[in-house]
């Protein structure tokens, strides 16, 4: 554990809520992902693909870590954990919300066809995904990153002019 903490510069042991946090989400979605492609009710046999594809998921998030590690200015090691649950909570909220309000539009793909339907499904989750963005970051003690970073998207979307700085 000592040493755990000292490669993610965790000097408090409140900080270790994030690094469980994380493991928790990459077990839940591996078993989400597992359940959609196995029907098999073989329960060890579910629970070694739940933890197999578990172990995936962390290298590839350590992966992405030391390729953001420079990119992103963090204080501590710990903090892009945290960045990445903000991320994952951001875009499973603004899809979760974006839905019943495309349904309470009266848009399905019925009536304006598959390809406008999805459209406009990921327009109003990205309006949502913006605000939840900041929210979640200011939530997590994020916010400054989670600021910066909404004000360069909206720069890369021609609504630069929003900020003046």
């Amino acid at each position: 554990m000592k040493q755990f903490k000292k490669d993610w510069q965790i000097t408090r042991n409140w900080q270790l809520l994030f690094p469980a946090m994380g493991i928790i989400g990459i077990v839940y979605t591996a078993s989400k992902i597992i359940g959609l492609l196995f029907t098999d009710d073989n329960v060890l046999l579910r629970a070694s693909l739940v933890l197999f594809l578990s172990y995936l998921l962390v290298r590839l998030c350590l992966f992405i870590f030391k390729k953001l590690e420079n990119k992103w200015k963090v204080t501590y090691r710990w903090e892009m954990i945290r960045i990445f649950i903000v991320f994952a909570i951001t875009g499973s909220s603004s899809a979760f919300v974006g839905r019943p309000l495309i349904k309470l539009l009266g848009i399905n793909q019925e009536n304006f066809g598959i390809w406008l339907y999805w459209v406009l499904f990921v327009v109003i989750s990205l309006v949502f995904y913006q605000f939840f963005l900041v929210l979640f970051g200011w939530l997590f003690g994020q916010f400054e990153f989670f600021w910066d970073f909404e004000k360069k998207m909206l720069r890369r979307f021609g609504l630069g002019f929003l900020f003046k700085e």
